[in-house]
């Protein structure tokens, strides 16, 4: 079975580029702010909640999309040892979001201590619930991965067949259909994880 979410397009680019960004810092280690503005535009685009992108969702424009980004540096900024735990992330995109006037997104962790099997199926809840997922790899043993070591990207869909499951992992303008145990089971310590998106349409606007 396969499930795959929409995604913006900035012209011919699947999703924006953290080396678009303007300064040095951002373009090293603004994968963090990139991942929540890739969310916050499919929470304006898909779900209507057109607080949390400053521009036109419909038509996105490169140059809008650098604005933002430099706009949520101030809540995901780049530290010397990057955003290195679910935790920061978790703390700085739930005040862009109440900043922003959105109480309906709830955002929580998934720690890589998890099982594979445990993973798997959050990560199919998640995509079958129409939400993406913010993405955090650390170290990695297995060479295969090494675009993704500290490293922050959205998953944004799954393919689970007799062969394996696999998640299509986004980042950097394009995708990559990766094969998630082995992503998964790092080898290494700290390990990363996955945030979890909640969405209450019942909360207090």
């Amino acid at each position: 079975m396969k499930r795959e979410l929409n995604h913006h397009y900035i012209g011919e680019s699947y999703g924006g580029n953290q080396d678009w960004f303007r300064t040095f810092w951002m373009r090293i280690g603004g994968c963090g702010a990139e991942t929540a503005c890739e969310s916050s535009l499919y929470f304006a685009r898909e779900l209507g909640f057109t607080k949390l992108y400053p521009f036109d969702s419909d038509v996105v424009k490169r140059e809008e999309y650098v604005d933002f980004a430099h706009m949520m540096e101030d809540y995901l900024w780049p530290r010397f040892t990057g955003i290195n735990k679910l935790s920061i992330y978790i703390n700085g995109y739930v005040k862009y979001l109440r900043d922003a006037g959105e109480y309906r997104v709830d955002v929580s962790e998934f720690s890589g201590d998890h099982t594979y099997e445990e993973a798997a199926e959050k990560v199919k809840e998640q995509i079958n619930a129409g939400l993406p997922i913010p993405f955090l790899t650390l170290r990695h043993k297995d060479a295969r991965y090494s675009d993704y070591v500290w490293h922050w990207y959205l998953v944004n869909g799954y393919d689970d067949t007799e062969d394996g499951f696999k998640i299509k992992a986004v980042t950097y303008s394009g995708y990559k259909w990766l094969d998630f145990e082995g992503l998964w089971n790092t080898g290494c310590k700290p390990t990363g994880g996955m945030i979890i998106y909640t969405v209450n349409e019942d909360a207090v606007l």
